[in-house]
């Protein structure tokens, strides 16, 4: 079973805005930080943003900073990535994860990789 169901993902063009989801299986998520993890073709796995589980506390990647916002619904299981702006080189499969602690300079992902959803961003 899948600890993580990723979805919202899709083509879209430069501008444009997506707003992906994760939701978790079997679990209740209220006691975790979260985060939101792209992996690009020939890359590794980048943390793209974060949110803790108590102030709401965050971590942005300089290159979404501005752009995304990630969010959280507990009574849904589900945390968000709202993506504004889309840029080419946000072309990426996208996980969600467990993270370490969040702070706004750092976050680390602890879980493992689910199925990801693919945001590709074209004309």
């Amino acid at each position: 079973q899948a600890q993580f169901v990723e979805s919202g993902g899709g083509l879209v063009q430069p501008g444009g805005s997506l707003r992906l989801s994760c939701t978790a299986s079997g679990f209740s998520l209220d006691d975790y930080e979260l985060g939101w993890f792209r992996q690009a073709p020939g890359q590794e796995h980048e943390a793209v943003s974060c949110i803790d589980n108590s102030d709401g506390g965050t971590y942005y990647a300089d290159s979404v900073k501005g752009r995304f916002t990630i969010s959280r619904d507990n009574a849904k299981n589900t945390v968000y990535l709202q993506m504004n702006n889309l840029l080419p080189e946000d072309t990426a499969v996208y996980y969600c994860s467990y993270t370490g602690p969040v702070r706004d300079y750092v976050c680390f992902a602890t879980g493992s990789w689910g199925q990801g959803t693919q945001v590709t961003v074209a004309s």
